[in-house]
């Protein structure tokens, strides 16, 4: 791993964090150690690295956030790519263009100064654009889905390609980058309507307010754990169950909502997939109901 990145380096890709605590970039705040996080400074940069990582069967991953990730307390023996580089932003009328590596809360909260709306779903989201369209994020019966026109793609060929929504095969939580993930959003055009400034302001404030009063945002989380069933709250399900605070070394099934867990006295990331396996296990042997996990586990093969 050493020689690769050195190789890395006389590239000239860009920033590299080695050895790097994956507290760092999980916004659960826990997992082991990665062999290095590069930051590409641009796409022919990003290519140059993926063809030095595949030629050398070097594990990689694309990583936003970390918002909605559950890396394992073992090291990764491998490289994390962030495109926080790839952060362009071009507003043209009611059309936004958006690299992958942009805020999407800080988006949301441009589109509102501009008096845009459709992204207000997204103002308590903390995750980038490209990890957004990848799992679809979304809230208030809202989605990536709902606003995103195309994306620029990287193909696993190194061709940059445009994929129009329809392509992009968005449905709850998930989208068209889940089954190929060899494909990387580069950067999304996004679509949205012209509105009143304060009245998207006044919705956003409203639903900030109503998160801070029943979700544990004082504390390290990765947001819901589970997806909703179909008409159903799988909060409400497990705080039934009487869950609610129920701990695991230093982590807790939030005693402020029961579809969070928190990372709330230094937390391992296995006492946090312990208390999801045993929610899960719960659910599923009292009410014959499949939780699906929103969270993806990483590095615990």
């Amino acid at each position: 791993m050493k020689e690769i990145i050195e190789q890395i380096k006389k590239l000239a890709i860009g920033k590299i964090d080695e050895n790097a605590s994956l507290n760092k970039y999980t916004t659960y705040k826990t997992g082991g150690i990665c062999s290095c996080v590069v930051y590409p400074k641009n796409i022919d940069k990003l290519i140059l690295l993926l063809k030095l990582l595949r030629t050398n069967k070097i594990k990689f991953k694309i990583l936003g956030n970390g918002s909605n990730l559950l890396f394992s307390d073992k090291k990764y023996e491998g490289v994390l790519i962030r495109l926080t580089e790839f952060n362009n932003l071009e507003i043209i009328g009611t059309r936004i263009k958006v690299g992958a590596g942009f805020s999407l809360l800080k988006l949301s909260r441009i589109a509102a100064k501009n008096s845009l709306t459709g992204l207000e779903f997204a103002s308590g989201i903390p995750g980038t654009v490209g990890g957004a369209v990848f799992m679809n994020a979304g809230a208030y019966k809202s989605d990536m889905g709902y606003i995103v026109r195309s994306v620029k793609v990287l193909t696993p060929d190194y061709r940059i390609i445009e994929l129009e929504n329809k392509e992009l095969n968005f449905h709850y939580r998930t989208s068209f980058f889940k089954t190929h993930p060899n494909f990387i959003c580069l950067e999304a055009n996004i679509r949205l309507h012209q509105g009143s400034r304060s009245a998207i302001e006044n919705l956003m404030k409203s639903r900030l307010k109503r998160r801070l009063e029943s979700q544990p945002l004082n504390y390290p989380s990765a947001g819901s754990v589970f997806r909703n069933p179909e008409g159903m709250y799988a909060g409400e399900i497990i705080e039934k169950l009487g869950l609610k605070g129920l701990k695991k070394g230093g982590a807790m099934i939030s005693d402020k909502h029961a579809n969070f867990i928190i990372n709330y006295q230094n937390a391992t990331s296995s006492d946090i997939k312990e208390l999801i396996e045993y929610a899960k296990k719960q659910v599923k042997d009292k009410y014959n109901i499949d939780l699906k996990v929103e969270q993806e586990f990483v590095n615990w093969e």
